[in-house]
């Protein structure tokens, strides 16, 4: 997700976690998402919000005074903080907010031990997007309207996956805020990992994995990186020979095309 400022966004999250210990995690994230949504549509109160020169009580009011009975007391208190803090650019609030609301939907799936799902329906659904021309004109076209987007995904997924990851693909489908899907969904894979604080690692293989190799990997790559890693796979024919995995920018290759073009830079060069 987009660079934020991290003593700011610490602060935003120390009070984010005091009020959301007690708070609906589900009514949290529809919330924040909410919010987020109003301050990328209202350009004149979202530069209010964000202007460094404004007193931080007074941005903290104004927020209260727009939004106090409309959303969750949680929600409340985790935008003023928002409000308070000071970003870098006007964009950075609404950026923490949706952050934060990724964040409330996979505590969600946590408390309802579906973490490790949510992880696995995200990135499924990215590779069925990428892979769907027509699902994809569907939930991107901007000209479809929001609540069609909804329906479209309810009638998919509604009852086939946790509510957490449905609640996540439709905010992107809805809101994408300039991003592809797919880059949508990395992002929030990368933040429902981070709930655990987990990497998460992409496989490419020609063959899927049984669960034991499955497992035996994500042992090896746990001892490697000192942290526990999700492995989510990809199926990829092309693939000859071996695997590929990328952890962020990181890439090991076993394939016989990557050490065939390893080859071929040692030559090179």
């Amino acid at each position: 997700m987009r660079g934020l400022s991290r003593s700011s966004l610490a602060a935003v999250e120390e009070r984010f976690n005091a009020v959301a210990a007690s708070a609906d995690f589900g009514r949290l994230a529809d919330d924040l998402s909410a919010i987020a949504d109003l301050l990328d549509r209202e350009h004149g109160l979202r530069r209010s919000l964000s202007d460094p020169a404004r007193p931080a009580a007074q941005k903290s009011q104004v927020i209260r005074m727009l939004l106090e009975g409309k959303v969750s007391d949680a929600a409340l208190e985790t935008a003023a903080a928002a409000a308070e803090a000071k970003w870098s650019r006007a964009g950075d609030l609404a950026d923490a907010l949706e952050r934060l609301s990724v964040v409330a939907s996979a505590a969600q799936a946590e408390s309802e031990g579906r973490l490790d799902d949510v992880e696995d329906e995200l990135f499924r659904f990215s590779r069925i997007v990428a892979a769907n021309a027509e699902l994809r004109r569907a939930l991107t076209d901007p000209a479809t309207p929001a609540e069609g987007k909804r329906r479209l995904l309810a009638e998919l997924l509604d009852g086939k996956v946790a509510p957490s990851s449905l609640r996540l693909i439709t905010q992107l489908a809805v809101h994408p805020r300039g991003r592809s899907l797919e880059t949508g969904l990395e992002e929030y894979s990368g933040l429902v990992a981070a709930q655990r604080q987990r990497l998460v690692a992409v496989v490419r293989s020609a063959v899927p994995l049984t669960d034991e190799q499955k497992q035996r990997l994500g042992a090896w790559l746990r001892t490697s990186y000192g942290r526990d890693v999700h492995v989510n796979v990809e199926v990829d024919p092309r693939v000859l020979g071996g695997f590929s995995v990328r952890i962020g920018d990181e890439i090991i290759d076993t394939t016989i095309a990557g050490r065939i073009e390893e080859v071929r830079r040692r030559l090179a060069g």
